[in-house]
């Protein structure tokens, strides 16, 4: 199994008013050295698109030690570390200039029929070249509480927000989830593990509500959240925090 990784200097555009990494802008760069590395196994989209197929992904698990700063020197490492009929496991890891891990990533992709947009069982042909350990089982990951007394707000999904598999980029859901909990909690919290799961696809122009709630329990402060949609939940995650 080889690992791929890229270099990657911070820039001030993504970072938020902390100085440090979005979201977003983590996961988008944590794609491109997955992409990369598809890329040169020969194995990139169009590659992937001659079966009529396409990649999604429907699980991140984060542990954080530390955000990424702007103007900082990192590496993101990447493995297709094991897959089964449906689902391939990727693992990402952020390390800055000497080496010290700011943050792993786990990660589910799926591949998705383009026509239909349900889910396909993985071609050999697609995923030989990683060389990820063929497993029976289906990894299992913590579960997400509801959102049982939260306060939402809702957002449209706009024409940038759909990126060129013509689904919403799943770093859009962060940015629907983050912005909830307001300038007072982000500016005062810093983010330690993060589990979310992607149930439904969330199309253009549809009015989404960003549900969420902050409790205080056995796992420190947790910020709950649902994406819904007349009544149906399309995305769910669990956030731990520590004060500043």
């Amino acid at each position: 199994m080889s690992v791929y990784t890229i270099e990657h200097e911070v820039a001030y555009y993504e970072c938020d008013i902390n100085q440090t990494m979005t979201f977003p802008a983590m996961i988008g760069t944590a794609i491109k050295a997955s992409e990369e590395q598809s890329d040169q196994l020969g194995r990139g989209t169009d590659f992937v698109h001659q079966f009529g197929l396409t990649w999604v992904i429907t699980n991140y698990l984060m542990k954080i030690t530390r955000l990424p700063q702007v103007g900082e020197k990192i590496s993101i490492s990447t493995q297709a570390v094991a897959y089964n009929k449906y689902f391939c496991y990727r693992n990402f890891w952020f390390r800055d200039a000497k080496g010290n891990e700011l943050l792993s990533v786990e990660t589910v992709f799926v591949l998705m029929d383009m026509t239909n947009r349900k889910m396909s069982s993985v071609p050999e042909e697609i995923i030989a070249p990683y060389e990820s350990e063929k497993i029976k089982q289906i990894k299992r990951y913590p579960k997400i509480d509801k959102v049982e007394s939260g306060q939402h707000l809702q957002y449209r999904v706009r024409f940038y927000d759909i990126d060129s598999n013509q689904h919403v980029n799943n770093a859009m859901y962060f940015n629907w989830m983050i912005d909830v909990l307001g300038y007072d909690f982000l500016t005062d919290h810093v983010p330690e593990t993060v589990n979310v799961r992607f149930d439904k696809e969330v199309e253009y122009g549809n009015m989404i509500e960003s549900h969420y709630e902050i409790v205080e329990g056995e796992k420190g402060i947790e910020s709950r959240h649902e994406i819904r949609m007349q009544d149906q939940t399309y995305c769910q995650a669990a956030i731990t925090w520590r004060k500043k």
